[in-house]
């Protein structure tokens, strides 16, 4: 009986060696397999991942990835965006240029093929899509700033306020409002108003002003102070 259950044990082990021999590890691949040798095989794989570093974890990832779950690919993506991420910035300050895929590769431990997977397909990715609907959800906020500082007399953050607002209601690029940016002043349908002016206006005369944006144009929710 123990001879038996030996030689079952050994045909087991050869059968998921046969699988972790292939280039790549296919759904298909796992079909002559029982439950009890997939657990084997994903605990092998498992340890493995844990193991390796680098370019060989990489690489080995790149085996298996048609077998895993979608949380796991979900989550080695954004490890590897970051990581990207990250080695594009230091490197640009450290050269004062964009690196090439191989100084990226050696700055993340990443496979020079993994990068430019990475980069030809990652605009088009589910998690990347994700992270630019979760920016466009904080404009509201972005927005209530500035507004903030506009009311108070900053040019800057009226020019900014006025061109915004008017992208968003007319659909238009922010350079066909009447609104002319200008490097100290906006000017609306011929009217100038410069820091210069304001500094000049009574309290009355800026309360008007702020009354106009408050009324006249859509607000955004503006944030409590702290």
């Amino acid at each position: 009986m123990k001879a038996k259950e030996g030689l079952q044990e050994f045909t087991d082990t050869e059968k998921i060696n046969e699988v972790l021999l292939l280039k790549q590890i296919t759904v298909e691949a796992l079909k002559p397999l029982n439950e009890a040798e997939k657990n084997h095989l994903f605990g092998i794989i498992a340890r493995k991942l844990h193991a390796l570093e680098g370019v060989e974890r990489d690489e080995f990832y790149t085996k298996i990835e048609p077998i895993l779950h979608e949380t796991t690919r979900n989550e080695s993506w954004e490890r590897n965006h970051n990581s990207i991420t990250w080695a594009i910035s230091t490197l640009m300050q450290e050269y004062g240029r964009m690196p090439s895929k191989t100084e990226i590769a050696t700055k993340t431990e990443l496979s020079r093929q993994t990068i430019h997977k990475h980069l030809k397909e990652y605009a088009n990715h589910p998690q990347y899509l994700g992270q630019i609907e979760q920016f466009r959800f904080m404009t509201s906020r972005v927005l209530a700033k500035v507004f903030k500082f506009a009311v108070n007399g900053d040019i800057g953050a009226a020019k900014l306020y006025f061109n915004v607002m008017g992208f968003m209601n007319n659909g238009q690029t922010p350079n066909s409002t009447l609104i002319q940016n200008q490097n100290n002043y906006i000017q609306i349908n011929g009217r100038v108003l410069s820091q210069e002016t304001i500094k000049h206006l009574n309290a009355e005369q800026l309360n008007t002003i702020e009354t106009i944006l408050k009324t006249a144009l859509p607000q955004p929710e503006v944030l409590e102070k702290g």
